[in-house]
């Protein structure tokens, strides 16, 4: 094996031949007999001598021709050229060694040359030699970096290595970076290349420089070496490492309470000095936000205003504090938080609030003044004078609003008695009204009711009571009732009732009597005679029942009323057996007119029922006597007659005016007489008429006083009850007058309107009788009023 080594100029360079230790013996026949290497500049000039390879190979140039010294056709057979007379290789094109070895460390071109007769076959091997044509070059002019801001110093990034087709020494060597304070080189070397990385010094700041322009160079070893530049544009994304900033930490607002949906609250801001989205701004609630927060109040998360979403009102908050966040869209994002405080402002939109606690509701009437009835409490949902309420009772009533000490807290207590029998109920009207403007008030009503105490007596309606009773009533019948009434309540008004009995003759009456003590009825357990007993009183007891009892009494006065339950009594004529029966001698010579006899008679009864008429039943001659129907006088109606009878039998009839009339008849003969015997019968008779005179005036005086003792009870009956009443009561008495033939009696007096007069046969003129009386009362007329009469 030879190698040559040949200048660029040409000139031969020494060859060192070595041999090779064996022959090698080739598929086809061929011998290859040796192999040459030679290298040569790349560039070299055409015709440039490569080596000579007859020379080398040992061949006789003579013969190079002859025997066809050639170079095989191969891929680079055309680069050279063998002389054939010299037997010298040479460049026969321009060889560019990037262009035939590009990227080969060594770059070798092995050529064929023949020779024949004998034929030989050798290989020659040119090592094309690089010189430094190139300069390293960048694929791209410009070259463009994003790195993140917060990447960490010391952290490599490559950059397009520089590409010089030149190898060795002439190949890069070194890169350099333009000046900065923020970057330097580093240089990967590789089996092929080598690589370059700009490392970062120190952090990266956006905010300060968005970017950096540097020019990164590739020097290769040549000499004088050549080099390639790349502009490197290093544009520092942004991070998320500066966080949104609000305008304030706390923002502090006033807002009316009752602001309608969708007032404009605030608008909040903050900034970030990040970019893009990291820089997008993002407003929320934060977290731990009350729900009620977010009802009332909606945050636009792109604008930062805060409006009113639902009902603001003071009295459910005075103060709101809204925790407010805002992010950006960074990732991981970024948050800052901030406050917004917002004070409602009150409004009087509160009406007053009253609240009753009622110890009871119902009070009794014996209350003292300054009892406690409700506890009232008054309260307004506002604040300051909106809150600050005045509370009063409408009306007058007896009740008041006494303040405690504790604001806002009053009681109702009575200010003066109660009466439940006048106002049992009160409708009790609170007003409570506050201070703001405008003034709102709200108006309760409390109900109490006047519980019933035992003060009040039975009272009756009249007293003393006046009984007229028509005697004869029936025994066990009741005869009148009386009834009290009493203005308190259930128990306190359930009255009893029972008849005082008394001592003596009061005790005497009274025993004769009964009450139901329930129903007030009385019943007579007798019958009254007016004849025996015209008048009389006792006292009746009303008891309620509560406790204690109270009771009252009323007086009833009894005035026991006549019936015509008596027939007349005939005094005169009374014949010695009791009969009436008399005998009356006249003269015959007696004139018209001249008085014969009387007829006396008296009936127990008065007024009508005791009023006697008097008339002649049976007569013998009617043309002889004549009687006065009222006083029972019998006289002559014309003189006598030699013809007339000298013995006259009259029978006379007395009879009263009940309505059921008795009577009574007396018979009376009339003797007529010579006048002598008249005169001797005359003293007989009057001897005789002494005696029964004496005998008649005896009754007489009897029946006087009694009916005298009587009418004095009754005088002083009713001045008793003239002075115990208020109403016009007067008595008057009408003295006892004795009519001619008929005891008769009377008494007037005044009830109210009325005037009544019980009398006898005879009546004043002009005096009325009232129906269903018996025709023993009447009623006089009376000019001062109408009169109406008690039963």
């Amino acid at each position: 094996m030879f190698r040559f080594t040949m200048g660029e100029q040409g000139q031969r360079r020494r060859v060192n031949c070595c041999w090779m230790a064996g022959i090698l013996l080739l598929g086809f026949g061929e011998l290859v007999l040796a192999q040459l290497r030679y290298s040569v500049p790349e560039e070299v000039e055409v015709g440039s001598s490569v080596g000579n390879v007859a020379k080398d190979l040992g061949l006789d140039i003579s013969t190079l021709t002859d025997r066809r010294f050639r170079i095989v056709s191969g891929p680079n057979h055309a680069l050279f050229q063998l002389n054939q007379n010299n037997g010298v290789l040479y460049i026969g094109k321009t060889v560019d060694r990037e262009e035939l070895c590009d990227g080969i460390k060594v770059c070798l071109l092995n050529l064929k040359i023949v020779v024949e007769s004998p034929l030989e076959i050798h290989y020659v091997g040119v090592e094309i030699m690089d010189v430094n044509d190139h300069s390293p070059t960048f694929p791209e002019n410009e070259q463009r970096l994003e790195i993140a801001e917060n990447t960490p110093p010391g952290t490599r990034f490559q950059i397009h290595a520089a590409r010089d087709p030149d190898v060795g020494t002439h190949s890069i060597r070194l890169y350099k970076l333009s000046s900065n304070d923020v970057f330097y080189t580093e240089i990967s070397d590789s089996d092929e290349d080598k690589i370059p990385f700009i490392v970062l010094k120190k952090p990266l700041d956006r905010e300060q420089k968005a970017e950096h322009r540097l020019v990164l160079t590739a020097l290769d070893g040549g000499s004088p070496s050549k080099s390639g530049s790349l502009n490197l544009t290093i544009t520092v994304l942004d991070t998320n490492d500066n966080r949104p900033v609000f305008s304030r930490d706390i923002y502090t607002i006033s807002l009316h309470e009752n602001a309608p949906k969708g007032t404009l609250v605030i608008q909040i801001n903050a900034t970030d000095l990040d970019e893009g989205l990291n820089s997008d701004i993002e407003y929320t609630f934060g977290k731990t936000q009350k729900k009620k927060v977010q009802d009332t109040f909606e945050l636009d998360s792109i604008t930062g205003e805060i409006r009113v979403k639902g009902g603001v009102d003071f009295e459910d908050a005075e103060i709101y504090r809204l925790d407010l966040q805002a992010s950006d869209k960074g990732q991981p994002p970024s948050t800052a938080q901030s406050r917004v405080v917002i004070k409602i402002k009150d409004v009087n939109d509160n009406e007053p609030d009253i609240e009753v606690t009622s110890l009871s509701n119902v009070v009794p009437e014996d209350s003292k003044p300054g009892t406690v009835i409700s506890l009232i409490s008054v309260n307004d949902r506002d604040a300051g004078v909106n809150g600050k309420v005045i509370c009063k009772i409408l009306g007058k009533v007896p009740f008041d609003l006494k303040p405690s000490i504790e604001e806002n807290m009053y009681s109702l207590v009575t200010k003066g008695r109660l009466d439940r029998e006048i106002v049992s109920h009160y409708d009790i009207t609170i007003t409570a009204t506050d201070c703001g403007e405008p003034q709102l008030s709200t108006v309760k009503t409390l109900s109490v009711q006047v519980s019933d105490v035992n003060d009040n007596r039975p009272h009756f309606s009249q007293n003393p009571l006046e009984l007229y009773l028509v005697e004869n009533n029936a025994p066990g019948a009741s005869i009148c009732s009386v009834s009290a009434a009493d203005n308190d309540l259930n128990e306190n008004a359930a009255i009893t009732y029972h008849i005082v009995r008394g001592d003596g003759l009061l005790r005497d009456m009274t025993s004769f009597l009964n009450i139901n003590s329930e129903t007030g009825d009385i019943s007579a357990l007798k019958s009254f005679d007016f004849e025996t007993l015209k008048t009389f009183q006792f006292q009746v007891v009303a008891t309620d029942s509560g406790t204690p009892s109270l009771s009252s009494n009323v007086t009833v006065h009894v005035f026991i009323l006549d019936q015509n339950d008596n027939a007349p009594v005939i005094l005169y004529p009374v014949s010695s057996n009791g009969s009436a029966v008399g005998v009356e001698e006249i003269p015959r010579n007696v004139n018209a007119g001249d008085f014969v006899t009387k007829v006396r008679a008296y009936d127990a009864d008065i007024g009508y029922n005791g009023w006697l008429l008097f008339s002649l039943q049976e007569v013998t001659d009617h043309s002889l006597f004549g009687l006065d129907r009222y006083t029972g006088q019998m006289r002559t109606l014309r003189s006598f007659t030699e013809t007339d009878e000298a013995e006259h039998k009259l029978i006379i009839l007395v009879k009263d005016n009940g309505n059921v009339s008795l009577s009574a008849t007396a018979t009376v003969v009339v003797k007529l007489v010579e006048p002598r015997e008249a005169f001797a019968a005359a003293d007989v008779k009057s001897a005789t008429k002494d005696d029964e005179d004496n005998n008649v005036t005896f009754y007489l005086m009897i029946t006087l006083g009694s009916v005298s003792t009587l009418f004095l009870i009754s005088i002083i009956v009713l001045i008793a009850m003239q002075c115990s009443k208020s109403t016009d009561y007067t008595s008057k008495y009408l003295q006892e007058t004795n009519y001619d033939g008929t005891l008769c009696h009377s008494i007037q007096y005044r009830s109210g309107d009325k005037r009544y007069m019980l009398v006898g046969p005879r009546m004043s003129i002009g005096s009325t009788i009232v129906p269903g009386s018996h025709a023993n009362t009447l009623v006089l007329p009376d000019r001062r009023g109408t009169s109406t009469e008690v039963r």
